[in-house]
Parts: C-alpha cells; sequence; structure tokens
C-alpha cells in the first residue's frame, strides 16, 4: 500500500526550509531555534528537492566537504621551451580533470564541486 502524501505536512516543511534558507544560519542553529529535529529536517529537504518543491541553493559552509588532492607534478628535461601545458587533476571516482591554462579559476572551482558532489 503506498503512503499518501500530507499535503499540509509538505507545505509546512517547505515553509521551514525557505526560511531556513533565507535566515543564513546552520541547519544546527536552525533548528535549535525553532525546536526542529536535524535528521527531520536533513529527510524533508531531501524530499522537497526530489520532488521539484525547492530550488537548489549553493551548500551552507557546514555542508560543503574539502579534501586535499594530491598533486605529482612530473618534470622532464626538454630541450625546446614548450608553451604552457594543461594541468591534470585526479578526482574521486577515478576521474581525471585536465585544465589548459586560461580557464576561468571560478568556472574550475564549480566544476570541481560538482564532480566532487556524492551522489544521492
Amino acid at each position: 500500500m503506498a503512503l499518501r502524501r500530507d499535503a499540509s505536512k509538505q507545505r509546512c516543511w517547505l515553509n521551514l526550509v525557505r526560511r531556513w534558507q533565507r535566515a543564513q544560519l546552520t541547519v544546527r542553529e536552525f533548528c535549535q531555534l525553532h525546536q526542529l529535529s536535524e535528521a527531520n529536517f536533513y529527510a524533508w529537504r531531501r524530499v522537497l528537492r526530489e520532488r521539484g518543491l525547492l530550488q537548489d541553493l549553493p551548500l551552507p559552509p557546514e555542508e560543503v566537504q574539502s579534501a586535499f588532492v594530491e598533486l605529482n607534478v612530473e618534470v622532464e628535461a626538454q630541450v625546446e621551451p614548450v608553451a604552457a601545458s594543461a594541468v591534470e587533476l585526479v578526482l574521486s571516482e577515478r576521474r581525471l580533470l585536465r585544465v589548459r591554462p586560461g580557464f576561468d579559476p571560478a568556472t574550475l572551482l564549480c566544476l570541481v564541486r560538482l564532480l566532487e558532489e556524492p551522489a544521492c
């Protein structure tokens, strides 16, 4: 038997999540202020996104996962000077990102964040 969606509960959580987006508080601070369970908040936020009711915004600071990336630079003896070459970044999941000189740094940052975002 399929569970019936509770429209009033969905509307309530949608309003709460939208208020949090505007509040510039961490999820923990917002939940403490409004006496909400963090687990319920995260679960409802995911459900609302899956249902297409919640616009994706950049992740708040407490949810951004930072990581160190190993960078191996190989130096080869060369007779002639060579034009600037690409930088290769090895990302998780065995992905390789090759960046040529002149690539926009802000776009690169967005791309790396997107590629490293965990799958739902």
